[in-house]
Order: C-alpha cells, then structure tokens, then sequence
C-alpha cells in the first residue's frame, strides 16, 4: 500500500515509518521542504510528501544541509523529467565525497601524529637523578618532550 500514490499517512504513521518525531516533520514543513495537506489542526502527507521525507533524511544522513535539500527537491517538478535535479544531485554528491575525502586524509593524517605522539609518550621514564625526560629502552634524553 506504500506505494499506491494516492494513499495518505498520518504524522505519527509517517513518524513511526521513517523512525522520527513529529516535531521533526513539523520542522521540514515550517522550513518548507514539506507541504502536507491540512483538514483542521490534523496533517494528511501523502505520498509525494513519503517520498520527499525520504530524499530529506538521506540527505541529512549524507551531510547536506536542509537548505541544500530544499534546492535539489524544488528541481522535482521543473518539467524536464527530472534530468536537472537529477544532474545537480549528482553534482553535489561528487562534491560531499571530495569534501569528505579530503576530510578523511586530515582525519588520518591527525591519527598518524596522534599515534606517533602516543608512542613517543608512552617510551618515556623519568630519570629521577636529572629529572629530565628519557626513552625507557635507549636511555637517551629526550629534549623535545617538557623540560
């Protein structure tokens, strides 16, 4: 039935659905990204809205931000059967992979220090009649770690 494009959902059967709150759904409506049909105080999504939750949640999960969600839904109904939203989407994704990518080789290069840090560290004694810093297995003073 989910995917009978005349069928309608609830809030909470859209919450419960896509594991989110109410509140949430009522947010992506105030920021425009949803535009369920109102019959008093009560929401009625159907199932363009199902689908566009679902574009949204990909992609916050992705790491677009809401307003960049919003530019690549609003492409849906261009006319073009989709090609432009299609064609931005896919910009924009090969743009978040080179931006996570380059987020990941600062992430391993972090690690890399970190780890070279933490070995250097945990080689270290005290030599108590100096006091001065020194690699436990050579005994050699190390001057670049504190005084």
């Amino acid at each position: 039935m989910a995917n009978d494009r005349s069928h309608n959902y609830s809030i909470k059967q859209l919450s419960a659905e896509f594991d989110v709150t109410p509140r949430t759904l009522r947010y992506y409506e105030d920021q425009g990204l949803l535009s369920p049909e109102r019959r008093g105080q009560q929401r009625i999504y159907n199932a363009a809205d199902r689908i566009r939750l679902a574009w949204i949640l990909r992609g916050r999960r992705v790491g677009f931000s809401l307003a960049e969600i919003g530019e690549m839904l609003d492409l849906y109904d261009l006319g073009d059967g989709r090609e432009t939203q299609r064609a931005v989407t896919l910009n924009r994704c090969k743009e978040r992979i080179k931006a996570l990518e380059a987020q990941r080789e600062d992430i391993n290069a972090t690690l890399t220090e970190l780890q070279g840090f933490a070995s250097l560290i945990s080689n270290l004694t005290r030599d108590h009649e100096t006091g001065k810093w020194i690699h436990a297995e050579t005994g050699e003073p190390v001057a670049h770690f504190g005084p």
